[in-house]
């Protein structure tokens, strides 16, 4: 299983650099193996916003982004969910002397620990940090 994290879709579904590359990359998955979490899906709408607060998009390409974002995520993409679990996990995690990440990231690396999952990021910090726990990485 892939687990998308959030910095790959929003490349993926907005107009970014590596836009293109990231569609083609995703487009050569199986989509039976991909999956997203609640944590996700809230993280995405949040990106969302701050690209729509600072004018890098307007507000009917934020509404097809995330109608877009929310079909791939009703009709494709496995939902993973966050249990309490994984925050105690991430809790750990960011508190390991060796890590440096924020707590969103290790939430991401305690839903992949729990699901057996490949992480799929753009986020270096991230990957670096994931085979440190376990977490295998899909290079893009």
């Amino acid at each position: 299983m892939l687990y998308l994290d959030t910095s790959l879709l929003i490349s993926a579904l907005t107009n970014e650099a590596d836009t293109n590359k990231h569609q083609d990359w995703l487009g050569a998955q199986d989509p039976r193996e991909l999956a997203v979490s609640d944590w996700v899906v809230t993280e995405f709408s949040s990106a969302l916003a701050i690209k729509f607060r600072t004018g890098q998009l307007g507000a009917a390409h934020r509404a097809s982004v995330l109608a877009a974002f929310t079909r791939l995520v009703s009709d494709t993409f496995q939902l993973l969910p966050v249990g309490r679990d994984a925050f105690r996990t991430a809790a750990r995690l960011v508190d390991l002397p060796t890590m440096t990440l924020r707590g969103s990231d290790a939430l991401h690396l305690a839903i992949c620990l729990a699901h057996g999952a490949t992480l799929a990021t753009l986020d270096r910090r991230l990957a670096d940090s994931a085979p440190l726990v376990g977490v295998g990485v899909a290079r893009i």
